[in-house]
């Protein structure tokens, strides 16, 4: 598999799918963890899908297993059964190194805590997925390039002042901007966001929301959300609530043209 383009990070251009096409899909999702001599199985065979375009959310109760879903669904971590299908390609039946291609390709992470590098500046912390994407001498041949857009994008976000910046001199808005703009920069064709504004004031929040709700509808890309504020889940388009491992009721609101 070819790496990804970063060159459509800031190209952004609305996806030509048709809404209603199946994107990712979990096919009897059980997920077991062992602790000592007893396994815990925290999901229960889940079935879901998302579809191209759509903006879905999942919500419940904290230990429900809605993050443990998601890390299955991200291909972050392997299920104990079932199946995981992007774009009908069953994921985890590929090999590792091909997993990986295709989870830095085709899906984007926007966590609670960031998982910014510390060491890195804005603009190097974009640039991880084109670091990991591309060879040493490929990434060295076009850096300028990848900068440029890196810088572009986050400007784009409201950070043209922050470009140098570390974390640690971030506020947790700034940071989680950053986040969304890595997450982003190969204009994958899913974005998962777990409790996106969880460790944000309500006011910084709303504007992170806001921010990540304008580049699904400009992209025309897939969101798969975690929360638990039901004010957030009625602005998608279903909502899938999860409650001890299961998906306990999908309801749908129609998507627009």
């Amino acid at each position: 598999m070819a790496p990804p383009d970063p060159k459509a990070g800031e190209m952004g251009e609305p996806r030509k799918w048709s809404i209603g096409d199946v994107l990712l899909a979990a096919r009897g999702i059980r997920k077991s963890f062992r602790i000592g001599e007893r396994s815990l199985e925290i999901l229960h065979g889940i079935d879901m899908e998302l579809r191209h375009g759509e903006v879905l959310a999942l919500i419940g109760p904290s230990g429900a297993g809605k993050s443990t879903l998601l890390h299955v669904l991200g291909l972050l971590d392997r299920p104990t059964e079932g199946q995981v299908l992007l774009e009908g390609q069953s994921a985890w039946e590929l090999p590792l190194t091909a997993r990986a291609r295709l989870r830095n390709a085709k899906i984007g992470f926007v966590f609670q805590f960031y998982h910014l590098l510390p060491e890195l500046d804005a603009v190097e912390n974009v640039l991880l997925p084109s670091m990991i994407a591309l060879s040493r001498g490929a990434f060295v041949r076009r850096r300028h390039e990848l900068r440029e857009r890196a810088r572009e994008l986050l400007s784009r976000f409201g950070l043209e002042a922050r470009l140098r910046h570390r974390p640690a001199q971030l506020s947790g808005g700034e940071r989680q901007r950053v986040a969304l703009a890595r997450a982003l920069f190969h204009d994958p064709p899913i974005l998962i966001a777990d409790e996106p504004t969880g460790n944000l004031d309500r006011a910084t929040g709303e504007k992170v929301l806001d921010l990540i709700f304008a580049e699904q509808q400009r992209r025309g890309i897939s969101l798969l959300l975690v929360t638990h504020d039901e004010r957030l889940a009625i602005r998608c388009n279903r909502q899938l609530v999860m409650e001890d491992g299961q998906i306990e009721l999908d309801t749908a609101l129609p998507i627009p043209d």
